[in-house]
């Protein structure tokens, strides 16, 4: 067998894969990507483009409703099987062509099959018809496998067969009740997916929801869960599971009560897909995360790179993208003995993941948020105020809807009188969010920002609220 020899392995094809492959392809690197299921990855089929799909036509119509004169137009609810017919064409149908079409025409070659390092710079791919290849990087080596959803520890759930995030935003048959076990991002966006399909949904929360955000967020979720017949459970845990004869899932829960569904879905948390790609053979342990520097490289192993999910530094697709971008500019500049910048935002570090990560979670309200919350900021020894300002009081909120309901929290560094932390929560706040990343990571001062002027009537009139309630409690506590 004849060993290939490129500048750089990529193993895993998805968006943060893809990024690297491309940008040290544009600096002058022969680029393989490995990849053992569909060339684009988790994002692209089974995470952020289905469920983002599926959730906006619940999205769309409750803006609808909330319209007069729009809302004389609906007469009825989500039409199920338009919803996902929308989602299998954003989808593909599974169908990676035009994803391999672009590495082809980026120059970047694909090999299929699960690669495994097999030693230094090494990769051996096995294909799913169980030939074997093997390749060998003259430069760098990365992992951007991703990772995938764990099933925690409790008895009977694994013959329970429960749903994972996957099974979710795939489904063919909308089940009539679902309980969701997890209150984070994908447990509090699948809950408002299903619930506006029609399905009884039942979240069991063992902390609340959206934890790690501003409390607030997941408060305002809840209730909106609730308020479209959702039954949210919070302060609970799942003692034991069960797959009845009928065909349904009886879940027994800490307080003595017990949930009946037709399907369980898992959303509890994820492991990086690192268990079988051979890390034992670099001396590192096989289905743990990878510590890497700010360049992305793996510590301890110069030719390594581990890049998006598996690094656990921002388990989001566009920070993964983000790394990639990095990973693949600076490895092509170590290849080639180029300058490396490497200095906090330089070119070639991913600094934005430590405290300047942009998420949208698109529940009912959408929660935006970047960089720290109050309790990240005092974890942090900042000295900072908080401003929070009532979403519905601005004028632009008024003619969005009729009952426009959100709230918007800036968490301001009173030493550095910067912006270091921004969380809204609202119908269609996403858009707000690019805003304050900005102001964040470009340090904006606060009295530069004072000239930056909202439009009239937007919600983005928001920021000169922030600015004026911030210099009253300044000049008050004065």
């Amino acid at each position: 067998m004849t060993t290939r020899e490129f500048d750089l392995i990529v193993i895993g094809a998805g968006p943060v894969g893809e990024n690297v492959a491309d940008r040290a392809k544009q600096g002058g690197l022969s680029v393989v990507v490995v990849e053992s299921e569909l060339v684009g990855g988790e994002c692209s089929y089974w995470a952020c483009m289905p469920s983002k799909t599926l959730l906006r036509s619940g999205a769309a119509l409750r803006a609808a409703r909330d319209v007069d004169g729009a809302k004389q137009a609906v007469t009825g609810g989500v039409d199920v099987a338009a919803a996902l017919r929308r989602r299998d064409a954003i989808v593909y149908d599974w169908n990676d062509a035009s994803q391999v079409e672009w590495l082809q025409s980026a120059g970047i070659e694909l090999v299929r099959g699960r690669g495994r390092l097999t030693g230094e710079r090494a990769v051996t791919v096995e294909a799913a018809d169980g030939t074997t290849a093997d390749l060998v990087a003259t430069h760098a080596v990365v992992v951007s496998t991703g990772s995938a959803a764990v099933l925690p520890d409790i008895p009977g759930l694994v013959d329970a067969a429960p749903w994972t995030s996957r099974d979710a935003t795939g489904v063919r048959d909308v089940p009539p009740s679902l309980a969701i076990l997890g209150g984070g991002v994908v447990g509090s966006e699948m809950a408002t997916l299903f619930t506006s399909f029609g399905t009884q949904v039942t979240v069991i929360a063992r902390s609340g929801l959206l934890g790690g955000m501003e409390p607030f967020a997941g408060e305002a979720v809840a209730a909106a869960l609730r308020e479209a017949g959702a039954d949210v459970r919070t302060g609970v845990e799942v003692d034991r599971v069960a797959r009845t004869d009928g065909g349904d899932v009886v879940l027994s829960l800490s307080d003595g009560s017990e949930v009946r569904a037709a399907e369980l879905l898992v959303a509890t948390g994820r492991v990086p897909r690192t268990d079988d790609i051979g890390l034992e053979t670099v001396g590192l342990a096989p289905g743990e995360w990878l510590d890497v520097d700010d360049t992305l490289r793996v510590r301890g192993v110069d030719w390594l790179y581990g890049v998006g999910d598996v690094n656990h530094r921002a388990l989001l697709t566009h920070q993964g993208k983000y790394q990639g971008r990095a990973a693949g500019d600076v490895i092509a500049a170590r290849a080639l003995g180029r300058h490396i910048d490497d200095a906090p935002w330089g070119a070639h570090v991913a600094t934005a993941d430590h405290d300047a990560v942009p998420q949208v979670t698109f529940t009912d309200p959408e929660v935006a948020s970047v960089g720290h919350t109050e309790a990240s900021a005092r974890r942090a020894g900042l000295g900072i105020r908080v401003v929070d300002y009532d979403l519905s009081w601005i004028s632009g909120a008024s003619t969005h809807a009729d009952h426009y309901r959100g709230r918007a929290r800036a968490v301001i560094d009173t030493d550095r009188h910067v912006l270091v932390g921004a969380t809204f929560v609202g119908p269609d706040v996403a858009e707000l969010l690019h805003s304050a990343t900005i102001a964040i990571v470009g340090e904006v001062p606060l009295h530069r920002l004072w000239h930056a002027v909202p439009s009239y009537p937007t919600v983005s009139e928001v920021w000169l609220r922030w600015l004026e309630e911030y210099r009253r409690d300044t000049q008050g506590a004065g």
